[in-house]
C-alpha cells in the first residue's frame, strides 16, 4: 500500500487537510482523574530471569541510568543482563545491566560486602570458599520494583538495595562479629567488557571516588563514580589486581579496594553510589541532589511511588495472573532507554566531548532494531513527556557521529543489527505532532542517514537489489531498509518535499526485488540475477546468510509497511492467505549447523521471541479474517507469556517482547510502526484504560469476555458504531471508550469488507 490513502489518516497534530501543530492534540473535555494504585504489588521482576529471557533483576526506577543488582558468576549467553535465576552465586552488586539483551556488557563497579579474610579473585560455580563471593537460596530473594535483597549465605550478610535515577543505595546487615570489610572492584565487567584504565581514590574518612573506563560492546565506556559511607572508613588498601598499591590513590587496569570497617554484630553499613559519563564531580554532585539523606526505606518508598506514577498510565482489569504478567511487562518496557546525563544537564557525546548543561534528557541504551516496531509507539501513548527528548537525544548522536544511531549504548555507537529504525522512530514522533525539536534538522538526519552506502545500502540509493554474493543478510538488510525508507517518504511528503517523496517511495518498493513467485517467499538473489541455490525456507545460521536471525518463513512476511503490496505479490487474497495458515502449521524445525538461538517461541515457524515476527499475526485483517489474528494472540500470550521465572519465550531486548504483550492485551498492535494505524486483534483483559497526562483517558472494555469468548463480534467508539479493525493514534490521545462485544465463535461480518480493513 503505497501510500495512497496517508492523508486519509487522522494523526493526532495532523488533521487531514496537513495542518501541522508542534505538539499532540488532546479532546477538550477532560475525565476525573484516576486514583494512583499499587500496581507494583503485581511485579514480579524474577519473571523473565531463567531461559533466554536476559531480564535485569535488581533495584532501578523507570528509565534510570542506575541499575542495581546481583552479579552471579558468569556462564554464557543466559548471564547478559548478569543475572539468571538458574544461578545460586552473587559475586557482588552492580550499578549497570542490560536488560534482555543479546550481548553482555556492563556490570560496572562491584561492591560486595565481606566478613574475615578478603580474597581479591572471584570465586566460581563449584568453589565459592576460595574466592570472593558466596551462594544464595531463592528462598532468601527478595525482587520488587525498586527493591532487592538477598542473604549472601557465606557471609552471614543481608544486602539490600534501591535506587534513585543516578544513585544506588546500598544497606548491608551484618550477623557476624567477624571483621567487617566492603570489596570495591573495577576489574570485571561482563561478558565481552575488559577494562582499559581504572581509578579509585579517597577523599574523606567515609568517601572515595573514581572511575572506570572499558571496552566491550560499548567499544569506549567511561562511568565516573563517587561513593558515600554511613560509617567511616578504618583502612583502604588498594591493589592492581592482586599487586598491592599504596597510598590513598591509585590507577591502574585493574583497580581494587578493600575497605574495613570497625561493625559490631547485628550492625549495619550504608552505601550510596553516584555515577555520571562525565566526571566524578558530577557523581557527587548527583548524590548530593538525589539522595542526600541516610534514610534507605525513605528511597525505597520514594522508588515505588516513581514506579506506581507509571503503572499508573495503564489501568486493567483481569484475574490476578495477568495483572502479575501485565505490570511485570509493563514494567520491563521502562529500563530503557536510560538516562545519559547529570543532574546539571551534562553528558558526554558520542565524540567523547562533554556537553554541559544540555536543554534536554539525553538518553542512551538504544536496542532499535527491537524497540522501533512496539516500544516506541507504545510510548507515544504513555509516555509524550519523553518522545521530544528521544529525538533530540538521536538528533545529537546524528550531529557527533554524522549519522543517526542503529544500536546506541553509553554514549557508543555498537552499529548492532540492521537498517535505521531510528528514522522509523523519528518520522512516528513527527508524524504524531511531537515537533519540539529542530525539524530540519531531523530531516536532513533521516536522509542523510538513509544515504550511507554501508551494509549494501548504496544498491538501495540505485533502486537495484542487494546481490546475495557480494553482501551478507542482503534479504534482512533490505526488507529493513524498505521500512524505513517508507517512513522517509512520508516525512517528505508532509514537509512538501515532493522529489523525495517520489524517491523513497520507490526505494520503500525494492522489497518486491527479493520475492520468489515461484516458492512464494523472500530469497537471496545472486549479482548474475539468479535466486541462490541451494534453497531451503526452513535454514538459518547466526549472522552468516541472506537473514537476519530468522530464515525465509520468517521474513517473507516483513513488509509492514505495505501489506498490501505484499498480498499482491502472492497474486491474490487467497494465495496470501494460504501461504500465511502454513506459516503457523509449519511442523519441521529450524536447521542450520550455526542456528540463531534468538529464534524462539514456535508456533509452526513463526517465532515469537524473535521481533521480526512480531506483526505477523495481524496480518491476517489485511484479507478480512481478523478472528484468525484473535485465536493466535491467545495462543501466544497463553504459551510465551507467564509469571514464571523462565515466563519469556526470547530476549526481553529491552522492552519490545513486553511491548508487543502491553498492546496486544489491550486488544490492538502498531503493525506499521510509524502510520499512527492500530490493527485490533483480541484483548487479553476485560478493560484497560490508558490516562492521559492532563487527565484524558482512552478505555478499551471488553464486553462479555471470558476465555472462550476471544472473538470480536462487533465495536462501538464513543457509543457509536464501529466497523473498522483498527484504531488510531488520534481516537487514543482524544480519549473516549471502545466497545468490543466479544463471542465464542469468528463474526462473519466485523472487519471483513474491504472499506473497514486497516489503512
Amino acid at each position: 500500500m503505497m501510500f495512497t490513502k496517508y492523508s486519509k489518516i487522522a494523526y493526532s497534530g495532523i488533521a487531514v487537510l496537513g495542518l501541522l501543530f508542534t505538539q499532540p492534540v488532546f479532546a477538550q473535555a477532560k475525565i476525573k482523574k484516576q486514583a494512583t494504585l499499587d500496581y507494583s504489588q503485581y511485579v514480579d521482576p524474577l519473571i523473565g530471569s531463567a531461559g533466554h529471557g536476559h531480564v535485569f533483576v535488581g533495584a532501578n526506577v523507570p528509565f534510570g541510568a542506575v541499575q542495581l543488582g546481583p552479579a552471579n558468576v558468569f556462564e554464557g549467553w543466559d548471564w547478559c543482563s548478569g543475572y539468571n535465576y538458574a544461578s545460586n552465586t552473587i559475586l557482588g552488586f552492580t550499578h549497570t545491566h542490560l536488560s534482555g539483551t543479546g550481548i553482555g556488557d556492563l556490570n560496572d563497579i562491584l561492591l560486595l560486602p565481606v566478613t574475615g579474610k578478603v580474597p581479591l579473585t572471584k570465586g566460581t560455580k563449584e568453589n565459592m570458599e576460595q574466592g570472593y563471593g558466596s551462594y544464595f537460596s531463592h528462598k532468601n530473594e527478595i525482587s520488587k520494583a525498586g527493591y532487592y535483597s538477598v542473604l549472601l549465605d557465606k557471609y552471614k550478610i543481608k544486602a539490600e538495595l534501591t535506587a534513585s535515577e543516578r544513585v544506588g543505595f546500598h544497606k548491608y546487615s551484618f550477623d557476624s562479629a567477624d571483621d567487617s570489610h566492603i570489596l570495591l572492584d573495577l576489574a570485571d565487567g561482563l561478558g565481552w567488557d575488559k577494562p582499559m584504565k581504572t581509578f579509585i581514590k579517597k577523599t574523606g574518612k567515609n568517601s572515595l571516588v573514581g572511575y572506570r573506563l572499558s571496552k566491550g560492546w560499548a567499544d569506549d565506556q567511561r562511568v565516573f563514580f563517587a561513593i558515600e559511607f554511613s560509617e567511616p572508613i578504618v583502612n583502604m588498601a588498594l591493589y592492581d589486581s592482586i599487586s598491592s598499591v599504596k597510598g590513598n590513590e591509585g590507577e591502574a587496569v585493574r583497580m581494587k579496594a578493600v575497605l574495613d570497617f570497625n561493625l559490631k554484630k547485628g550492625k549495619t553499613i550504608l552505601v550510596k553510589v553516584g555515577i555520571s559519563p562525565v566526571s566524578y564531580e558530577n557523581a557527587l554532585a548527583n548524590i548530593k541532589t538525589e539522595i542526600p539523606h541516610w534514610d534507605f526505606a525513605k528511597t525505597v518508598q520514594q522508588a515505588k511511588t516513581k514506579w506506581n506514577a507509571e503503572l499508573n498510565k495503564i489501568q486493567i482489569k483481569a484475574d490476578e495472573e495477568t495483572k502479575k504478567v501485565f505490570y511485570t511487562g509493563l514494567y520491563h518496557t521502562m529500563f530503557a532507554p536510560s538516562i545519559f546525563n547529570d543532574v546539571n544537564g551534562d553528558y558526554r557525546g558520542t565524540d567523547k566531548k562533554v556537553y554541559e548543561k544540555a536543554g534536554f534528557t539525553n538518553y542512551t541504551t538504544f536496542s532499535l532494531w527491537d524497540t522501533y516496531r512496539a516500544l516506541h509507539p507504545l510510548y507515544t501513548i504513555t509516555q509524550p513527556d519523553k518522545i521530544n527528548d528521544i529525538v533530540k537525544s538521536f538528533l545529537a548522536i546524528y550531529q557527533q557521529q554524522g549519522r543517526l544511531p542503529v544500536w546506541h549504548l553509553m554514549g557508543n555507537e555498537t552499529n548492532t543489527m540492521n537498517g535505521n529504525h531510528s528514522i522509523a522512530v523519528i518520522v512516528d514522533a513527527y508524524m504524531k505532532g511531537f515537533r519540539d525539536y529542530d525539524v530540519n534538522l531531523a530531516y536532513e538526519a533521516i536522509k542523510k542517514t538513509s544515504m550511507q552506502t554501508r551494509a549494501g545500502m548504496n544498491y538501495a540509493q540505485k533502486l537495484e537489489y542487494i546481490p546475495a554474493d557480494v553482501e551478507l543478510e542482503s534479504v534482512g538488510n533490505a526488507l529493513e531498509y524498505a521500512i524505513d525508507d517508507w517512513c522517509v517518504a512520508q516525512m517528505a511528503k508532509a514537509m512538501n518535499k515532493q522529489d523525495d517523496y517520489e524517491y523513497f517511495s520507490k526505494r520503500a518498493k525494492l522489497y518486491e526485488l527479493y520475492f520468489d513467485s515461484k516458492t512464494e517467499f523472500m530469497r537471496g538473489k545472486l549479482k548474475n540475477g539468479q535466486w541462490r541455490e541451494p534453497f531451503n525456507p526452513l535454514a538459518s545460521s547466526h549472522r552468516e546468510d541472506d537473514y537476519v536471525e530468522g530464515n525465509a518463513w520468517q521474513y517473507t512476511w516483513l513488509v509492514p509497511q505495505d501489506p498490501y503490496g505484499l498480498i499482491k505479490l502472492f497474486g491474490s487474497e487467497e494465495k496470501f492467505t494460504k501461504k500465511l495458515d502454513s506459516l503457523f502449521t509449519q511442523q519441521e524445525g529450524v536447521v542450520g549447523d550455526n542456528a540463531s538461538p534468538d529464534i524462539s517461541g514456535f508456533i509452526g515457524q513463526y517465532a515469537q521471541g524473535n521481533e521480526p515476527n512480531h506483526h505477523i499475526p495481524y496480518l491476517y485483517a489485511y484479507v478480512g479474517q481478523p478472528w484468525k489474528t484473535a485465536k493466535l494472540i491467545h495462543e501466544i500470550a497463553d504459551k510465551f507469556y507467564t509469571s514464571k521465572p523462565d515466563g519469556l519465550c526470547g530476549n526481553e531486548d529491552l522492552g519490545q517482547m513486553s511491548a508487543w504483550y502491553i498492546l496486544s492485551s489491550m486488544g490492538f498492535y502498531s503493525v506499521n510502526p510509524a502510520n499512527g494505524i492500530y490493527v485490533l486483534g483480541s484483548p487479553l483483559v476485560e478493560t484497560a484504560t490508558i490516562n492521559h497526562k492532563n487527565g484524558l483517558s482512552f478505555k478499551m472494555t471488553a464486553i462479555n469476555y471470558n476465555k472462550e469468548n476471544i472473538y470480536i463480534q462487533k465495536a462501538e467508539y464513543k457509543g457509536k458504531p464501529y466497523t473498522k479493525s483498527y484504531i488510531t493514534q488520534e481516537m487514543i490521545v482524544k480519549g473516549g471508550e471502545l466497545k468490543l462485544y466479544m463471542g465464542s465463535t469468528p463474526s462473519t461480518t466485523w472487519g471483513v469488507k474491504k472499506e473497514d480493513r486497516p489503512l
